[in-house]
């Protein structure tokens, strides 16, 4: 929401609890996600290293695997953003011209 001057309006407070809330919990999720990520990949690296110390290092399929999963969640909570004004503008323009 903007004013007549393109400056944004002040959310109302339950909108920005709302977001707010929206985005702790993403950041408990990956670190949730990423917990999961070192605990069970030292499992697997300490089961090769156990079995096999000098074979071939399988544990890499998972550590690669998961980590592209782990880096795009990383993406989301961190890079990713919700759209400006404008861009929601110009999509609904662009929409509306159809």
């Amino acid at each position: 929401m903007t004013t007549m001057h393109g400056v944004p309006a002040a959310n109302p407070p339950g909108d920005l609890r709302q977001a707010a809330t929206d985005r702790l919990r993403k950041r408990r999720e990956l670190q949730a996600h990423v917990l999961a990520y070192v605990l069970v990949n030292l499992f697997l690296i300490t089961m090769w290293w156990l079995t096999t110390p000098g074979g071939f290092f399988w544990p890499m399929f998972p550590l690669f695997g998961w980590g592209i999963g782990v880096a795009f969640h990383v993406w989301d909570v961190f890079v990713g953003s919700e759209p400006s004004e404008d861009a929601i503008r110009e999509e609904m323009d662009r929409l509306s011209k159809r």
